[in-house]
């Protein structure tokens, strides 16, 4: 209710201040400036104090939402000192220049314009109170008394409190009365000649102005030598960090070289090993076709053997048949000469005879001899044949048996390779283990260094087993490199690592470390 009560007076003193100064300022525009009708100058007065109830409701409004504009009080000033001017100019005679009366009468109608502004200052500043009260500063008033007696030195006081925001009178009174007193002991140490007053020494008389006290500006040297030497500190640890983020590098960089040197050389030696078995395999076809052909050259040069041998006994048999014919034609011509000779001589017919006859019986002995001896001939052939076979199965047995033995070679040298590449990753993780020991040695001194309560130093040593187990986390969100790390770290191996047996323990563990992961953390941090 008394709110707006207070806005109903000043809009009351608004329209009074108004209609005082409209007809006076609307009749100066059409005579003295001239606007060319009455009507102009009346749009004249009414535009300028339309302006200036605008930018007064514009200010207002800007300080009820907290966004106040400081510098559109000035034009309303300007304008409002305008308007009265405009209203003091309209009421001076034209014809002599002005006198008392007439600064009086400026007076007078500048005291509505003046009491509106003040009133509307006041709501400004009690709006300021009231929507931001934490921002207000209570600002102790000089006594005027202190004006009248020592104005030049008041106004110093007055100028330091404003310039560096002091509020308290009593408290600038005190600063004067200290370094009063400082400048009495300083004189009287040096025995009045305060030329012989060091740099230091001087500290409170030169930054006094600047709004400093006795003791702020005493202690400005030690504040600098110890803000230097935090710097410096700073510094250093700038350093020791780089120093040991660049050697964390190259122990990871290290490490993931003798990781890539032991693919390589796991690579290499299947490599080797599939080069290996082709060129085994290679050699055993290539042996093997080669005792493919010599077993064929050999069968064939047997069935050449064998084919000749029964083309020997073909014709000798063909031969024994032609005998033979030939021997019974001798017969039949023998028989026949007999008959023709029978009667001329019987007894030499019987001896002839008997002669054809044991000739004929000797010629089929041959025949049959030569045949059986044709025979003995394919038997021997067919021995040869077989005793052929039996040297190829015994060749093949040997081919056989001289593969499995390079088989055996081959098997044992790549068990060797596997052993001594077994042994060279051994060693390797051997080096890995101890660049790791190292690292995790070096984070435990950086964490002392930080003064780590012990949960922070478990989660960063969760996270430091989850790189070290593999983690990638380029590219992904906080849900993916949570899934990331439950795939590389279980709650079994934390439960292990730190000896709890509490499952959620484990797992609030993980979950810190997810979290510290995604904000940024490296082991090398």
């Amino acid at each position: 209710m008394t709110a707006a009560l207070i806005i109903v007076a000043a809009l009351t003193l608004a329209g009074i201040g108004l209609y005082l100064s409209f007809e006076h300022v609307a009749s100066f525009a059409y005579e003295e400036l001239n606007f060319g009708s009455l009507r102009k100058g009346q749009l004249f007065a009414v535009g300028v104090d339309t302006g200036i109830m605008v930018m007064i409701a514009v200010d207002l409004l800007m300080a009820w939402l907290k966004r106040a504009i400081s510098w559109i009080r000035y034009p309303v000033w300007l304008l409002t000192g305008a308007t009265v001017v405009l209203n003091a100019a309209s009421g001076a005679p034209r014809d002599r220049a002005w006198e008392l009366l007439d600064y009086v009468a400026a007076f007078a109608h500048a005291v509505v314009p003046v009491l509106f502004i003040m009133v509307v200052e006041l709501g400004r500043t009690s709006i300021d109170r009231v929507v931001r009260p934490d921002d207000q500063e209570e600002r102790d008033s000089i006594p005027w008394d202190r004006w009248l007696l020592a104005p030049v030195p008041t106004w110093r006081i007055y100028r330091r409190m404003r310039l560096w925001g002091i509020t308290s009178y009593p408290e600038m009174i005190r600063r004067d009365q200290d370094l009063l007193a400082y400048k009495l002991w300083l004189k009287r140490k040096h025995k009045g000649n305060m030329a012989e007053a060091t740099e230091d020494e001087m500290l409170p008389m030169t930054m006094a102005p600047y709004g400093y006290t006795v003791s702020q500006a005493l202690a400005m040297p030690d504040e600098q030598d110890k803000a230097a030497e935090k710097r410096q500190e700073e510094a250093a640890q700038r350093q020791l960090d780089a120093s040991t983020r660049r050697k964390v590098a190259q122990f990871k960089s290290q490490e993931e070289e003798l990781r890539a040197e032991g693919k390589f050389e796991a690579a290499q030696a299947e490599v080797e090993g599939e080069k290996g078995q082709a060129r085994a395999q290679a050699r055993a076809k290539m042996s093997a076709a080669e005792r493919a052909a010599e077993l064929e050259e050999k069968e064939l040069e047997t069935a050449l053997v064998a084919e000749a041998r029964a083309r020997t006994a073909e014709a000798e048999r063909k031969e024994a048949a032609e005998r033979k014919a030939k021997a019974d034609d001798d017969l039949e011509a023998a028989r026949l000469e007999e008959q023709a000779a029978k009667k001329r001589r019987e007894i030499e017919e019987a001896d002839r005879v008997a002669a054809a006859e044991a000739q004929a019986i000797e010629t089929e002995k041959i025949a049959k001899a030569r045949e059986a001896a044709a025979e003995a001939k394919r038997d021997a052939a067919e021995k040869e044949q077989a005793a052929a076979e039996a040297k190829r199965d015994a060749a093949e047995a040997e081919r056989e048996r001289t593969e499995e033995e390079a088989r055996q070679k081959a098997a044992f040298a790549d068990i060797k390779r596997a052993e001594q590449a077994a042994a060279e990753a051994e060693q390797r993780a051997a080096e890995t283990r101890l660049a790791t020991a190292e690292i995790e040695q070096r984070a435990v001194e950086i964490e002392d260094a930080a003064k780590l309560t012990p949960r922070e130093r478990s989660v960063r040593k969760v996270a430091r087993m989850a790189f070290a187990a593999g983690l990638v986390t380029v590219g992904l969100d906080l849900d993916g490199i949570h899934r990331e790390m439950c795939r590389v770290i279980s709650i079994a191996d934390i439960q292990r690592e730190f000896e709890v047996s509490s499952t959620d323990t484990a797992s609030k563990y993980r979950q810190e470390a997810v979290v510290l992961i995604a904000n940024g953390y490296r082991p090398e941090q």
